[in-house]
């Protein structure tokens, strides 16, 4: 020990233990502060029972000697900080030819582990910038793993650890497999034994055991669990892929087949699995499902999330499907029910479906948005987020819209309680702005046209008069109470019975305003004697289709009236409009749920009377009940 440091003991200003730290932290060690960092010791002068560091940016920074002994580290002429700071282009130099052993170099400065994140603080700024350490760093990685001295964890907050002995790296993958207790642990290794399957040098001895595992674990799981099965037998069958000397052995096991034995259950499974795994699924339908695949995919469609609507939708296009998906989605746009996934990808998807963005797109967004308020209304629309942001979407819809039809939408914007005001002024400047001689309609200075008088049976008549004496008398008055009620509990800011109450009194509102306007417009009929000489509202049409000659037969009624499955349409329907005004032997084109067709014209004949009373005072009654109010 020096001798400095024994008379410091022995009058008492150092213990002996600080005493033999100390001789080790003599001028020109480096060493390293806890808080300080990496530094090197300059000076002592034990005279002040002090000691002088330099640190980064911190030069000939004074300690005491006692303190100095218990927070400083000394490091050695081998750790890496050492090495770095006394032949950095050295260091620099063994990175380019030998990455391996920099990470050795570096774990074993740090007792045998150290995190990313840990490792990366040793190299950025004087040795890589971030792009350049993240290069350096894939490329490392897989040099550690092949050398089977490194345990290279997949979590990033995992330690990459140093071993003692070189490990294999086939038994390594195979031991993650059986040190995994949770399917999802089990399929992450898995993966990593395909990915590294080039490691089995005996692949056929080493993995059809391991086929076996995947398999019966596939088998147990499918019953409340079918997503693990479907991830193991998608991740046996890229094992087969790559290494095709192995076999099956659950006869029977194998994905097509999987697929029909879970084709109900495939709209909640498919979300459960990995992007590139759903895709897989979807890739064969065609084969397990035959002719039927395009049905059920379009079904798949119209319920999923929107990663799986863009992976299907490429799909249909590159099978030669298109056709289908464009008249589902144009059907799904057309009575409303396209759901707001769909509706994001339509959007974002325009380029390649220009002849979709039209102003009816706007009407089934803005039924797709109220949907969703209904179901999450504490929730924000990603939908209406796309409209709102998208800037130039409405020009997209209204750029070749007739005056008339860009009127419509003005009208609904303006009843709609979707948007705040700013907001609805803004969509409302972007469709002016396509159709500048409308701008009267925002300012008030002209009135609008007269709406179309619509003919309806007194029975949808009565029914609609029944659901607005409802909304009227029961429903807006019971979401008043609500409204006073979570008022009352106070902040109002984080009241979330408040908002949900808010916003639904905005959907009855847009409600109760849809409900007035079609009354007031709405002409019960009973549809008695209709003209039978050509297609009119209120008559029994019967089709023959030109090719299959297979007979169809459609009840035209009134705009509320629509029955599918006992083939009852409104006039307002395109097939409605498509009849409307032909005879007895002509043709007309229908445009179908898959394709178009041609039908002839075999027989018309009048529509049973509607036999509901009548409402003769609409008027009247919307009064009375606004008073009741």
């Amino acid at each position: 020990m020096d001798a400095e440091l024994e008379k410091l003991v022995e009058a008492g200003k150092l213990t002996s233990a600080a005493a033999e730290k100390l001789d080790q932290l003599k001028p020109g060690t480096f060493c390293l502060h806890k808080s300080w960092g990496f530094g090197r010791v300059a000076e002592w002068n034990l005279l002040l029972n002090q000691i002088l560091i330099d640190f980064t940016g911190k030069k000939r920074h004074p300690m005491q000697a006692q303190y100095a002994a218990e927070n400083l580290t000394p490091l050695s002429a081998e750790h890496f900080l050492t090495r770095k700071a006394t032949d950095l282009p050295g260091v620099k130099a063994l990175i380019k030819s030998d990455p391996a052993a920099v990470v050795r170099n570096i774990l074993e400065s740090t007792g045998g582990s150290a995190t990313v994140q840990q490792i990366s603080e040793m190299l950025l700024g004087d040795i890589f910038n971030e792009a350049e350490w993240k290069r350096w760093w894939d490329s490392t990685k897989k040099q550690l793993k092949s050398t089977g001295y490194f345990s290279v964890p997949t979590k990033k907050t995992e330690p990459v650890q140093l071993r003692g002995e070189k490990v294999d790296r086939a038994e390594e993958l195979l031991g993650f497999f059986n040190q995994a207790r949770r399917p999802k642990e089990q399929s992450a290794a898995i993966d990593q034994i395909v990915k590294f399957h080039s490691e089995f040098k005996e692949p056929e001895k080493q993995l059809q055991p391991l086929v076996a595992q995947i398999e019966n674990i596939a088998v147990r799981n499918q019953k409340l669990h079918p997503e693990v099965t479907f991830e193991f037998v998608i991740a046996r069958d890229e094992l087969f892929e790559r290494v095709p000397q192995l076999h099956v052995t659950h006869v029977g096991l194998s994905l097509p087949k999987l697929i029909v034995a879970e084709e109900k259950r495939l709209m909640s499974i498919l979300p459960n699995l990995s992007a590139a795994k759903e895709k897989r699924v979807l890739l064969v339908l065609p084969e397990a499902l035959g002719e039927r695949w395009t049905e059920v995919g379009l079904h798949l469609m119209q319920k999923s999330n929107a990663r799986l609507i863009g992976q299907m939708a490429k799909i249909f296009s590159e099978s030669g499907h298109h056709a289908e998906l464009r008249a589902m989605v144009e059907r799904s746009i057309r009575e409303h029910s396209a759901t707001g996934e769909m509706l994001i990808w339509l959007c974002n998807e325009r380029d390649r479906w220009n002849e979709l963005i039209k102003p009816e797109l706007f009407g089934a967004i803005l039924s797709a948005i109220e949907r969703d308020q209904l179901d999450a209304p504490t929730r924000g629309s990603r939908l209406q987020k796309l409209l709102v942001e998208d800037r130039q979407l409405l020009g997209s819809m209204f750029a070749d819209a007739e005056p008339a039809t860009a009127r419509d939408a003005i009208r609904r914007l303006l009843i709609s309680p979707l948007f705040d005001e700013l907001t609805k002024r803004s969509l409302l400047a972007r469709i002016v702005k396509i159709h500048p001689e409308l701008e009267a309609m925002i300012t008030g200075a002209q009135p609008e046209e007269k709406v179309a008088q619509l003919v309806v049976s007194w029975s949808s008549l009565h029914r609609r008069k029944a659901e607005y004496e409802e909304l009227v008398k029961k429903k807006i008055p019971e979401n008043v109470k609500e409204i006073a009620l979570a008022r009352s509990y106070g902040d109002l800011s984080e009241n979330f019975e408040y908002k949900a109450a808010k916003q639904m009194q905005a959907v009855l509102a847009r409600r109760r305003a849809e409900l007035e306007r079609d009354l007031e417009n709405a002409r019960g009929t009973a549809f008695e004697s209709p003209d039978t000489s050509r297609v009119s509202i209120g008559t029994v049409v019967t089709l023959r289709e030109q090719k299959s000659k297979k007979e169809e037969t459609y009840t035209i009624l009134g705009a509320w009236d629509g029955d599918p499955d006992r083939h009852i349409i409104s006039y307002q329907t395109a097939i409605g409009q498509a009849l409307l005004g032909h005879a007895v032997g002509e043709v007309v084109t229908l445009n179908t749920e898959t394709a178009s067709a041609d039908y002839a014209i075999i027989a018309i004949e009048a529509a049973p009377r509607d036999e509901a009373p009548p409402e003769p005072n609409v008027i009247e009654d919307l009064a009375e009940a606004a008073v009741a109010e």
